[in-house]
């Protein structure tokens, strides 16, 4: 007779319980490596290269005086609310609308020095094209071609400041107006609870409400022309969308500054220094081969909506016409404008090929490859695993001390501040813009810094003022005498180097290739000032 498996002879069974088989080591690896298709390869990849190109000394001019406004703050338990850095503006009341990021980016270096911040930037921006990576269309290789586009035209501004939080929550914001019109996912709920975080982090929470009244504006045009469809809201819907809005609005003064932080956009558009001498609040300069992404993401854009056979979205071109005019009035305003931009190419892309597979298959072959490319797991993993190696190679060397030193040395007066801390001559101190919040980092209480990167604290009148001497004009001594200064450090060769170079009232102190520094010959009237 037939025995059964788990009888016995006496045809009573026992019955015993299910064993799992395990599978080799090499079972297992081949199993995993056959889910490792093509399009989630490219995907991958894409992400990874992102995270290659974010991962970098993220070090800005900005970051300097963000670190030692959060290292006062945990020294302190308090929000700082007023200028302690400056010798100009000391005591004065100052808005500082970024001063949760201040305390997250100063953590961050309390905890793992340069490597960390570089290591949050690319995790940030990582993050942020996910959100668009959920919001865009097409097969796996536009989708990668459109990312890696975008985040190439956006990558000009990634630095470990509090604007890369605007740059996240402006993917968020986008991601969920975005799936509230094309797939009626309702998460409107999140935004007022993402406002009271934005406003927290940094004044450029008004990009969200630019997204939230471009959004409105295109919807009611969008319904009182009649149309309907995909990415149009019913009536109730834009309702819904303005009461969300206006509880984003309403929650603006949820911040240790209140209802004043509503004037935060309009304080700083109108500082006419802004959009004159700082670079990155002046048009881009697309000489510079770090814009030309953005140039191509623009026309890429263009050529698809002329190419594809979809409707335009109202909607998507208002905004997308929006920030792109900002991005071409002010530079900081293209990695925001990537954000926006990405999507609209993506969509119109993938209706050509959707069309080209229906009229012209060979073609669409170029430019959708997947059905006729064979699956090689084993090769897969091996391309995977030598990009990663290389990724890993590539942030490892990033997070160097060495590296960021040298980077650091690059860009700020590093030898000359190490000849001050050393030598202690008096000041009160003059010093070039761009190195305030370096030297507010490294000298204070010491040195209290001329001006920095806080622009709203310093005001037009005197930005204006730093400019004439800075610039060597003929009034230099004016304001030098105006502040009592006895101490300079600029740029080496700059208009003021060379104006104090042959001043018989200041002496040359200390110079390196990088900077310059001059102390004033003593004279009556105008003794050294104590300390602040």
């Amino acid at each position: 007779m037939l025995i059964r498996a788990g009888t016995r002879q006496n045809d009573s069974p026992v019955w015993r319980p299910n064993r799992r088989f395990s599978l080799s080591p090499l079972a297992n690896l081949q199993i995993r490596l056959s889910r490792l298709t093509l399009p989630v390869l490219a995907t991958i990849l894409t992400f990874a290269g992102i995270f290659a190109m974010a991962a970098r000394p993220s070090i800005d001019t900005d970051t300097w005086w963000h670190l030692r406004a959060g290292a006062w703050m945990v020294a302190h338990h308090q929000v700082l609310a007023v200028d302690m850095f400056s010798s100009t503006r000391f005591g004065q009341p100052w808005l500082n609308h970024s001063w949760l990021s201040q305390i997250l980016l100063y953590g961050v270096w309390q905890l793992l020095s340069y490597a960390g911040l570089n290591l949050l930037t690319a995790v940030l921006v990582v993050i942020a094209w996910w959100f668009v990576y959920a919001r865009i269309e097409g097969n796996a290789y536009l989708k990668a071609f459109c990312l890696v586009l975008g985040a190439a035209a956006s990558a000009v501004y990634w630095s470990a400041r509090p604007q890369m939080a605007s740059f996240l929550l402006t993917a968020v914001f986008a991601w969920v107006l975005g799936d509230f019109r094309w797939r009626g996912i309702d998460r409107l709920w999140w935004l007022p609870l993402l406002m009271v975080l934005w406003v927290n982090l940094h004044g450029g929470f008004a990009i969200g409400f630019l997204l939230l009244l471009g959004t409105l504006a295109g919807q009611g045009l969008s319904l009182v022309l009649g149309q309907s469809g995909p990415g149009t809201l019913t009536w109730s819907g834009l309702r819904r969308l303005a009461v969300v809005s206006a509880i984003c609005a309403a929650v603006v003064p949820l911040n240790p500054f209140g209802p004043a932080l509503y004037l935060v956009p309009l304080r700083t558009v109108s500082i006419g220094v802004l959009q004159q001498f700082i670079q990155e609040w002046q048009s881009p300069d697309f000489h510079l081969l770090q814009f030309q992404p953005f140039i191509g993401l623009v026309l890429a854009t263009i050529v698809a909506l002329g190419l594809s056979r979809r409707r335009a979205d109202l909607t998507d071109l208002l905004l997308v016409c929006g920030f792109t005019y900002l991005a071409l009035v002010s530079a900081r305003n293209v990695s925001n404008a990537a954000l926006i931009i990405t999507p609209l190419l993506a969509r119109h892309a993938a209706a050509i090929v959707a069309e080209l597979h229906q009229s012209r298959p060979r073609l669409a072959a170029l430019v959708d490859p997947a059905p006729a490319l064979r699956n090689y797991p084993v090769l897969n993993g091996a391309l995977l695993g030598l990009v990663l190696l290389a990724v890993l190679i590539k942030a490892a060397d990033a997070s160097l001390p060495a590296t960021n030193a040298k980077f650091i040395a690059s860009q700020e007066p590093v030898k000359a501040v190490d000849y001050l801390e050393q030598a202690q001559p008096p000041g009160p101190l003059f010093n070039a813009y761009n190195w305030g919040g370096y030297l507010a980092w490294r000298l204070y209480p010491n040195y209290p810094v001329f001006v920095d990167g806080r622009t709203d604290l310093y005001d037009d009148a005197l930005l204006r003022q730093y400019l004439t001497a800075a610039l060597g004009q003929p009034s230099y001594r004016l304001v030098l005498d105006q502040y009592g200064v006895n101490l300079v450090l600029v740029e080496q060769g700059s208009p003021l180097a060379q104006r104090l170079a042959v001043d018989t009232a200041w002496r040359p102190l200390y110079a390196d290739s990088v900077s310059a520094v001059f102390q004033r010959v003593a004279r009556a009237g105008l003794a050294p000032r104590a300390r602040s």
